[in-house]
């Protein structure tokens, strides 16, 4: 299919226009983009090269012209977010990090999707440099760029509420790239939908509408009016009608951010794989190598050498590079305007060095309830009364639930809800700095938007349903512990015991496919007592997701909790009635509400003369931890 051939509507979709102050050298440099990602996917055998080549234009004015970010310092705090929630086609994020002096260089393009590289298969955080989230499973990134926005919010309601709308060191854009494969995700319908609800000014999101995947055009199984869509969610849409228009590009992206009151929703028409002559617009450019004739043919449409592999002109590279320059440029100003908040703000600064360095209050867990033997409570209602102790001492403390709050107790008394005023109701008044979140009928969605929270940093926040609806949540829980967010679950109703709803909420096999998930802590505390230490604990362990599993009916307080709790949760497990002996003959080792059954049993069996030993282990992945 050369470029002669293309329909009308698809010859309009490939027309170039670029900006007055665009030169040949940025011209060649997006169509370096494109032999690039044709080379490496040629070279390492399988992988995404058709969106690579056809966002070329959209990434590299992304990274060389719209973002806000410093290429020598990633994790600058006024930088933007870039999320490519369209993860498989991550050469799109890898070669404009090579562009931008990000840390990645030829030899690391040469090395895509292979054993130890800086550029795998999909892109992930804590990895490579300038990644700010692993995606892949598609629709992730999407989702988790809403808590990603709703952080920075928050995150300016905590150290700068005051300050006029733009003129904070701590105002910011995230921005997105999203895909056909995303926007059919369940989980991106259900955070748009609370992203529109927020009024997220600072979210602009652009989907590369392509309309090819794997199994070729998408009309086969998508084929809604996706803008409408958007627009009935409450979103700001615009729509660029080719992708290789870059003014258009820049325009929409200006009129985006103008957009303060809206999250922003830009349909970028594109022709995958653009333009490789006989491939484009198909699904064989989608998730396959070109193949070594479709390359060559590509490069000498663009002007390339078709003998050349992983080419790049040395003035193209030099006029790229310069963005550092640019980037240090833009963090001068910004750290001009953060002095001087600072100056002003001396205990808020406070405030973001402890935070930055992840570190808690000392003594916080001075005012954590306790609770004597005899007294009987749910352990989510201790974490309830938790919560408000932990709030109280920590104002990056924030969280709800997916329209449980009652039931999972996670509501932070006396505190507003998150969100613009106009969603007050009779029973919650909201404003856009609060600390109670509620993420509605959204299990999936609230496990997606905690990771973007955490990742963006600066606060602590938790998430409740029912232990059973954990498993809606699964794919994000399970990202979340590839990437170690700092988020924590509280996960109600854990067992039979929540009674009369029955077996469709009575979680039978959940926990032991949670706790099949590597780098998450699932923790089951066995009374009140255990719950608030559990608490504290999950709060000073390393940054990666925590489950509490909390009981629906009330829970005996056990003797012994209150004073061998402190430290016995914090190993993950401890003895916590000792055998008559001084080696037992049996060990019963319990967690969550059938540690009462353990101590009951184990009275039975030493008064008919076995001397048994009863362990609580609260958290088997923290016993496992240690030495």
């Amino acid at each position: 299919m050369s470029h002669d051939k293309l329909s009308p509507e698809l010859q309009a979709m490939v027309q170039r226009r670029y900006p007055s102050d665009w030169s040949d050298l940025d011209t060649r440099a997006v169509d370096t983009v494109r032999v690039l990602a044709a080379d490496a996917v040629q070279k390492c055998g399988s992988g995404h090269p058709g969106t690579a080549m056809s966002l070329a234009p959209l990434a590299y004015t992304l990274y060389q012209r719209v973002l806000n970010h410093d290429p020598a310092d990633v994790h600058w705090a006024g930088r933007d977010r870039f999320v490519l929630s369209v993860g498989h086609s991550s050469l799109t994020q890898y070669i404009q990090l090579f562009l931008g002096g990000f840390g990645l260089e030829m030899e690391d393009l040469k090395s895509l999707r292979t054993w130890g590289s800086k550029t795998p298969g999909h892109p992930e955080v804590h990895h490579t440099d300038g990644v700010e989230i692993t995606t892949g499973p598609l629709g992730q990134g999407l989702a988790s760029a809403v808590g990603m926005a709703m952080a920075a919010r928050k995150e300016r309601g905590l150290f700068d509420a005051s300050a006029p709308a733009g003129e904070s060191p701590f105002d910011h854009f995230v921005y997105v790239i999203s895909s056909d494969g995303d926007l059919q995700e369940g989980v991106t319908a259900e955070a748009s939908s609370l992203a529109g609800t927020q009024q997220l000014g600072n979210l602009i999101v652009f989907w590369d509408d392509n309309r090819i995947s794997i199994e070729d055009d998408t009309n086969i199984a998508f084929n809604e009016d996706v803008v409408k869509r958007y627009e009935a969610y409450g979103w700001h849409v615009q729509t660029v009608e080719s992708g290789e228009d870059v003014e258009a590009l820049e325009a929409a992206a200006a009129a985006a951010r103008a957009e303060t009151t809206r999250p922003s929703f830009i349909r970028v028409k594109t022709v995958i794989g653009y333009p490789a002559p006989n491939k484009m617009n198909t699904g064989g450019v989608h998730g396959a190598a070109l193949g070594e004739d479709e390359v060559a043919a590509t490069k000498e449409i663009l002007g390339f050498d078709p003998e050349q592999s992983f080419h790049i002109d040395a003035d193209v590279l030099e006029h790229t590079r310069k963005l550092a320059e640019r980037g240090a440029e833009k963090h001068a100003q910004w750290q001009e305007k953060f002095d001087a908040w600072a100056a002003a703000h001396p205990e808020e600064k406070k405030l973001f060095d402890r935070l930055q360095a992840r570190e808690l209050p000392e003594n916080f867990v001075a005012e954590l309830p306790t609770w004597e033997p005899g007294e009987s409570l749910a352990t989510r209602k201790a974490s309830e009364a938790t919560i408000q102790a932990l709030a109280a001492a920590l104002p990056e403390m924030w969280g709800g639930s997916a329209d449980l709050a009652g039931s999972n107790n996670t509501v932070i008394k006396g505190a507003d809800s998150f969100g613009p005023e106009s969603i007050t109701t009779g029973a919650w008044t909201a404003q856009p700095y609060g600390r109670n979140l509620h993420f509605g009928i959204r299990e999936h969605a609230m496990a997606a938007i905690m990771n973007g929270i955490a990742l963006h940093g600066n606060t602590r926040v938790y998430g409740g349903t029912f232990l059973i609806f954990s498993e809606y949540q699964y794919p994000a829980v399970r990202l979340g512990a590839l990437m170690s967010t700092d988020t924590y679950y509280v996960w109600t109703h854990d067992s039979i015991g929540l009674g009369e709803d029955g077996p469709t909420h009575q979680p039978v096999e959940t926990l032991a496919a949670l706790r099949a998930i590597p780098n998450l802590s699932v923790i089951r505390p066995a009374d009140a007592n255990e719950t608030a230490q559990c608490w504290a604990a999950a709060l000073e362990h390393k940054a990666a997701p925590k489950g509490l599993a909390l009981s629906r009916q009330g829970l005996p307080v056990l003797k012994g909790t209150k004073e061998k709790a402190p430290e016995g949760v914090r190993r993950g497990a401890y003895i916590l009635v000792e055998a008559s002996t001084d080696t037992p003959d049996v060990i019963l080792l319990a967690t969550g509400s059938e540690v009462q059954l353990a101590v009951e049993a184990a009275e039975q069996l030493e008064a008919e003369g076995t001397a048994t030993r009863v362990v609580s282990a609260p958290c088997l992945e923290w016993f496992d931890e240690q030495d």
